[in-house]
């Protein structure tokens, strides 16, 4: 099995088109009254049956969360449109099931012994393989799937993506409060999810498509997983598109800062695929590297430092950032990203722990996300 998924995968790599592009968001299903977590999912994939949003709708783990997809996307202007049309029909089947939808990366308060994982095959065996581990990940994320012609190049783009994962989720950061505290962290989600589950977080470098298919096989070989989804990396080049999928960044409240993320994601994919195909030297620094660089934006968000990991001094995130911006420039200019590439000038968990500090109740501060979760503009 592993071998034909493999060369399937190779084949798909070698003709792919070059950087197009797809957004995954997450979104928490609420009682519009309590704003707590509630098992609609179902009845929402029930009532996009029929309408534009079936195809790009789906469930992911939890009947207390959704998705949903853009597509593929020939060009980021798609993006940016397709984004808040993906949203607004979400939004229409959720005001007529008589729910709301918030896009934290974990939900304040509602306890995980009180959702029920979707019934389906997929979803079935995941809960036994991995039991608790499965049920205590409620937690909402986006994903970005950048398409990577060549097999041995996409590796190597993932590999170099893996060095700024850091700053990715010190960006996207937006889940200080999980079981009704204030966790101290900018983004809870990412310590419970990436530190719960096997194979996740920081992979390995591979260097060529030969060494990371050799690691897959031996996965399959095993009987360590029977599904090329049960690597939950961070960054991974995708087996079943061919794509590398990032997916370390929280969910987004505000549709704005939802498309500039994905502009500095894929303008940053993009940027890495140019360095190898001109040589020029990337930093593939080793795991325990980049694992300090991603506890400092688990904990300080964008708030926070980073080690500068070529010349092992300490900066503000916020600058490390802005030069990673700059360097991404030659790529935004030719996907057309440049306009919507900036760091917030306070991102969702910032804003979120500044009215703690002020005094705001859990209850009030996540009704200020999930307003402008349901909001098609920020305000």
């Amino acid at each position: 099995m592993a071998e034909e998924l493999l060369q399937q995968a190779y084949e798909e790599y070698e003709a792919t088109q070059d950087f197009t592009v797809a957004v995954e968001e997450e979104f928490a299903i609420l009682d519009p009254e309590t704003l707590s977590l509630t098992n609609r999912f179902e009845d929402l994939k029930a009532a996009a049956e029929g309408t534009e949003l079936e195809p790009h709708i789906v469930g992911e783990l939890i009947a207390s969360e959704v998705e949903i997809r853009t597509g593929r996307c020939e060009t980021f202007a798609e993006v940016v449109a397709r984004i808040p049309e993906r949203r607004a029909q979400l939004r229409e089947l959720a005001d007529k099931l008589g729910v709301t939808l918030g896009a934290t990366g974990t939900h304040p308060w509602s306890p995980w012994q009180e959702q029920r994982i979707i019934d389906t095959p997929h979803y079935r065996l995941r809960d036994e393989l991995l039991r608790y581990v499965v049920w205590r990940n409620n937690s909402f994320g986006f994903h970005v799937h950048v398409a990577i012609r060549g097999a041995d190049r996409a590796v190597k783009v993932a590999d170099g993506l893996r060095t700024y994962l850091p700053e990715l989720l010190a960006w996207s950061a937006s889940s200080p409060f999980v079981e009704s505290v204030n966790t101290g962290l900018h983004s809870a989600r990412t310590e419970i999810f990436t530190r719960l589950f096997p194979r996740c977080g920081v992979p390995d470098a591979y260097g060529d498509w030969d060494t990371f298919a050799d690691y897959v096989g031996m996965l399959y070989g095993t009987g360590t997983i029977s599904d090329p989804t049960e690597m939950w990396w961070s960054v991974r080049p995708h087996l079943g598109f061919p794509t590398v999928e990032i997916r370390i960044s929280d969910a987004q409240p505000i549709q704005e800062e939802a498309i500039s993320l994905a502009a500095l994601s894929y303008s940053l994919a993009a940027r890495i695929a140019r360095a190898v195909d001109e040589r020029e030297p990337l930093l593939v620094p080793p795991n325990r590297e980049i694992e300090e660089n991603f506890w400092r934006a688990i904990r300080g968000g964008l708030s926070g430092e980073m080690i500068d990991l070529r010349t092992r001094k300490v900066r503000p995130t916020r600058a490390a950032i802005e030069e990673l911006i700059d360097w991404v420039q030659p790529a935004a200019a030719e996907l057309g990203t440049a306009e919507y590439l900036s760091v917030p000038e306070a991102n969702a968990a910032e804003r979120q722990i500044a009215r703690f500090e002020e005094g705001a109740s859990l209850e009030e501060i996540y009704a200020e996300q999930v307003r402008h979760s349901m909001e098609p503009v920020s305000g």
